[in-house]
């Protein structure tokens, strides 16, 4: 790293993956906090001898090398107490992890800490999982809260979530019905398979949904034969923290807030089978269905329909089924939107790129691979970017929100490319040439990567919330209200119309703007 990295850094400000300290005394006791929040968070660069002024506008201003004394020692100091292990429960750092780079004839201390695997959260600090736990939030640390805490533990089991035997539980919480819909799934993929000869209870041995412990003379439902197979009542009783929910909300009229719902209203039972079987065809129903034939079989299943089967299934194997929250599947005109509960287990950027898989659900996953849904080998995502891609509609959106425990997919089923490009550097050049015609180059090339994005934001989703920008961009949203403000002084005018929640976004230059 050299000095025009920091500087670069230093341009996006304080946020969820940069803290800088002044310690010109020494390591700082509040690095250990920052270092634990990394690890459990997304990582983070952390640099010593750098003090922020909260007032100053601008990097000029805003922050200030102070350097470090003795760096070799604070080096060493450091080293040595992350190898200890008295004071963090692991070392995630490599020796080019920690450089001391020179800026303005002073030395920063750079710590690169990187994200922590799954199987290793939580990371935590002074021998105390409890109280040294923590998790970073836009530019501050804090402590995880116990659910956090638990979902971390959880997580790092290989073996999964759903696995869980839960006593007193037994076959007749089973919705039979639903059992055998899945089943005949089961034989139609898999004819001559000798488990479809099973009874009803061995066949749930087989899939994982029921245990026989000969030795503790036990024997019920596992998580994922209840939560897959088990009539509603059983369900919401042993499951009360969790709810399952699709909207529709094409099409309204007025003030109607959705043209179909379905939920816990007594009219279905409420288990994930049932909940796939009834929500996958409103969801795909309005997609294109080209005509195709194989033989003597019309064959439509094309590749959208695919994705959305597959992103379905990844938020039911992927979540969290203990944490209070809710499974839930919305319809718009112009997106789907699904939301799980629980934090993704490995990167985003790992997850695009495809090729690993760490499903929570293990035993629902290997449930729903034997009817069809969900890929192996973590192809799944890749197959939803391709199948959007093919269609040129806006690259689907992956958003971790650990504020509220839980994960989004956003899938837009709008925007061709000849109407408004999916390219980023395409969009910002529409918004140039159709919306900010009068601002002279001078003035744009003031702006920073993260304004540009923020401008193709608004042009590209006009409904976009300054939230759900700040998740997006992993920065706080006070950094995103100050660059509104220096994109404003500009002469771009950035109007939200119709409140923050559900309004939208205008871009206009300032009359007599610069």
């Amino acid at each position: 790293m050299k000095e025009q990295d920091i500087y670069k850094l230093l341009a996006d400000g304080e946020c969820v993956t940069l803290e800088c300290k002044k310690a010109q005394k020494g390591v700082p006791s509040s690095l250990w906090e920052t270092y634990s929040a990394f690890a459990n968070t997304y990582g983070g660069t952390i640099l010593l001898g750098v003090d922020e002024n909260m007032v100053g506008e601008g990097q000029a201003k805003r922050f200030v090398i102070t350097g470090v004394g003795e760096a070799d020692r604070m080096r060493k100091d450091l080293w040595n107490t992350i190898n200890s292990h008295e004071k963090v429960s692991i070392n995630l750092l490599r020796d080019e992890d920690v450089q001391v780079v020179s800026v303005e004839g002073k030395n920063v201390i750079v710590i690169n800490v990187p994200r922590a695997d799954y199987t290793i959260r939580p990371v935590y600090i002074n021998n105390n999982l409890s109280r040294g736990t923590y998790k970073r939030n836009h530019e501050g640390d804090y402590h995880c809260t116990e659910q956090e805490l638990r979902m971390m533990v959880r997580d790092s089991n290989e073996t999964g979530n759903d696995r869980m035997f839960l006593e007193y539980y037994t076959m007749d919480d089973i919705d039979i019905p639903s059992l055998e819909r899945y089943r005949m799934l089961f034989r139609t993929d898999h004819p001559e398979h000798v488990w479809n000869s099973l009874e009803h209870k061995e066949f749930l041995v087989q899939i994982g949904g029921y245990v026989v412990n000969r030795k503790e003379q036990t024997e019920g439902l596992t998580m994922a034969g209840l939560l897959m197979f088990g009539k509603g009542l059983p369900v919401r009783d042993r499951f009360d923290n969790l709810r399952m929910d699709y909207i529709d909300k094409t099409n309204l009229i007025g003030e109607q807030r959705y043209s179909d719902r379905l939920t816990y209203d007594g009219t279905w039972e409420n288990n994930l089978f049932n909940f796939i079987q009834n929500v996958l065809p409103k969801l795909t129903k309005d997609l294109p269905r080209p005509f195709r034939m194989e033989g003597v079989i019309r064959k439509d299943d094309t590749p959208q329909h695919k994705a959305v089967r597959e992103a379905l299934t990844n938020a039911i194997i992927h979540a969290d089924l203990m944490l209070n929250g809710v499974l839930k599947v919305e319809k718009y005109d112009d997106r789907f939107v699904l939301t799980n509960p629980g934090l993704l287990k490995l990167p985003v950027e790992q997850i695009y790129a495809g090729g690993e898989s760490r499903a929570r659900n293990q035993r629902m996953q290997a449930m729903l691979r034997a009817i069809g849904y969900g890929e192996n080998l973590g192809s799944g995502f890749p197959l939803i970017l391709s199948a959007w891609n093919e269609k040129h509609w806006l690259k689907p959106e992956l958003i971790e929100q650990p504020e509220l425990m839980q994960v989004k997919l956003i899938l837009h089923i709008e925007t061709l490319v000849e109407e408004k490009p999916n390219d980023m550097s395409d969009v910002l050049k529409n918004v140039l040439k159709n919306v900010l015609k009068n601002v002279s180059k001078d003035v744009l090339k003031e702006l920073t990567d993260r304004q540009k994005s923020i401008l193709e934001f608004i042009y590209c989703t006009p409904t976009m919330t300054g939230q759900e920008m700040s998740e997006r961009l992993r920065v706080s949203e006070k950094t995103v209200q100050r660059d509104f403000s220096a994109i404003r002084k500009l002469g771009i005018n950035l109007i939200r119309e119709g409140g923050k929640t559900y309004g939208h976004w205008i871009i206009k230059e300032q009359q007599g703007g610069e």
